[in-house]
Parts: C-alpha cells; sequence; structure tokens
C-alpha cells in the first residue's frame, strides 16, 4: 500500500487520469442503471423511448461539463477554457456540431420522432430512431414500387434538417390523398359507370373518410389552410381513345397499396357484371381505309 501511494505521489498526473477515469466510469453507469430502470418501469413504448433519450443526452452534458471543470480546476478557468474550447469546435467540427444542433432543434420543434414516416434528403422511410447525431430509418421505396419497405436501413446526418425540406407523412394529419385513373370506352353507359365507381369508392373508403375529416378540422384551425373536400372525388375527361375516369380520395399513408388494390379489385368485379354495359377500354388502333394503288401498265412494251 506505502508503495502505490509513493508511486502515487512520483507521477501526479497518472494519479489525475485514474481519478478522472473513475469520476466518468460512475457516471457512465448511473446513466445505464437510470436507463435500464425505466425500460422496466415505463409501459408506454413512446414515453420510455422519450425519457431513454433524454437521460442519455443529460449524461452526455454532465460528462462534458465534468471534464472541463476537472482540468481547469475553478470555474473563472471554466469559463475562459470553455470560451476557447468553443471556438476550435466551431471551425474544426462544423459538421458534428451542425447535426447536435439539429438533434436538439428535432426535439424541441418535434419536426418528426420515432413512428414518423419521412422523406429527407431524398430519402423516403420510417423513423425508427433519433440519436443526437443522426436519425436512423427503414427506407421505402427506390426499386420496390409502391411504399415498401427495402430492407435496407438508413443513417442520416440530423444536419439535413438545416439544409432542405423534410416531408412528413405522418404529423399532424397521418392521411395522404391518392389518385388513378380509368378508361371507359365510348359508347359504354357513363352514368352507370359513374355510379359504381362512386359507390365502390364510398364503401370501402368511409372509415378514413370520417377519421381524415376530424384530423384536417384540427390541421385547419392550427394552420393557416383552407378547408378541403376529404370525401372521394370523381372527374371526367374526355380524349381521343376513350373517357377517362380521374379517382381521387384520401387513405391512410400506411395503407396506400392495399386501399388502390381493393378499390381495382372491386371497380373490376363491378363491371364485369354489368353484362358490356361498362367496357374498360385499351389502346387500339382502328384502319379508316386502306388507299387504293393502280398501276399504269399501258407503257410497257410486249417481249
Amino acid at each position: 500500500m506505502e508503495r502505490i501511494q509513493q508511486w502515487f505521489q512520483d507521477y501526479p498526473l497518472l494519479q489525475s487520469i485514474i481519478k478522472y477515469v473513475a469520476i466518468v466510469v460512475f457516471v457512465l453507469l448511473c446513466i445505464q442503471f437510470i436507463r435500464r430502470f425505466l425500460k422496466r418501469n415505463i409501459e408506454n413504448v413512446s414515453v420510455r423511448y422519450k425519457s431513454q433519450k433524454g437521460i442519455e443526452v443529460l449524461g452526455y452534458f454532465v460528462l462534458a461539463f465534468v471534464t472541463i471543470l476537472y482540468f481547469t480546476g475553478s470555474i473563472k478557468d471554466f469559463t475562459i477554457t470553455l470560451g476557447l474550447l468553443s471556438a476550435g469546435l466551431a471551425f474544426t467540427l462544423q459538421e458534428l456540431i451542425l447535426s447536435i444542433a439539429g438533434s436538439v432543434y428535432i426535439f424541441i420543434v418535434k419536426v418528426y420522432g420515432p413512428g414518423d414516416r419521412i422523406e429527407i434528403n431524398g430519402i423516403r422511410g420510417d423513423v425508427i430512431d433519433v440519436d443526437s447525431i443522426y436519425t436512423t430509418m427503414m427506407e421505402i421505396g427506390q426499386w420496390v414500387e409502391s411504399d415498401n419497405y427495402t430492407g435496407r436501413i438508413v443513417k442520416l446526418s440530423n444536419a439535413f434538417v438545416f439544409k432542405g425540406p423534410v416531408y412528413n407523412y405522418s404529423k399532424d394529419f397521418p392521411f395522404i390523398w391518392d389518385e388513378f385513373n380509368l378508361p371507359i370506352r365510348y359508347g359504354s353507359d357513363i352514368e352507370l359507370a359513374k355510379s359504381i365507381i362512386i359507390e365502390i369508392a364510398t364503401n370501402i373508403l368511409s372509415e378514413y373518410t370520417q377519421a381524415s375529416r376530424e384530423q384536417w378540422t384540427e390541421v385547419v384551425s392550427k394552420y393557416y389552410i383552407e378547408d378541403a373536400m376529404v370525401e372521394p372525388t370523381l372527374a371526367i375527361t374526355l380524349t381521343d381513345n376513350w373517357v377517362k375516369f380521374n379517382l381521387r380520395y384520401i387513405v391512410d399513408y400506411k395503407k396506400r397499396r392495399f386501399t388502390k388494390h381493393l378499390l381495382h379489385d372491386a371497380i373490376r368485379k363491378q363491371i364485369e357484371a354489368t353484362n358490356g354495359k361498362v367496357v374498360l377500354a385499351s389502346t387500339t388502333i382502328e384502319l379508316i381505309k386502306i388507299p387504293e394503288i393502280k398501276i399504269d401498265n399501258s407503257n410497257t412494251t410486249k417481249q
């Protein structure tokens, strides 16, 4: 024991470093203990996630404060050192600081959170984690049609919230408008076709229409925006080849593909049941008249 004490007296810097490491380990253990305690005792997934992230960020600030205060030795020196350190970090770690500032901005302004579907920097996906530097997303789209997962997990710097628009599919209004076109052949019963499409759309989309109407009322009261029609609408356009029916409707942002499948399948069955009164059109080519070809043989010489 005396040798150890003598050794520490001979190497005071090493003693200081060991004390600092012990303090850091103690703080980290406290953070882990609190995180596990919250994980065991909070049932709500969202609240548990946010509380754990809050403790993690608070722990980083405590470690930074303890580190600077430990090596400066006084509050006065601490403020001077902090100023010099901030200037140096601002120059050398611009991207990192911007990412940390982005995480604070995301948390305070609530730009998005875990569970939201967003598009940022040209990447679409569901947010599965937001830490102090990165936003982690489960990617959708790309080579996969519609809004299906690709299986790739994307990590994106939080600094991108300052560099471009952030499209949020689910914040405040978790519904989106979608549409598709149906070509109906000329000569079909247009009124019957209209009634079939509107009736099917109204029945299939009734749940979304009711829920979105309530949500849209809150959006109108919160933002400067005009009221909008959330019921299915049908617009007809006459083209050179067919009557184009454009169905526009509102749907849950996570069920766009499946809902479109239900609409297409139900409309197809009802049109087939009309026994030819309503016919879906397709691209065709019609030859009106074949030009006559005349050959003059009067100038030919008989051999």
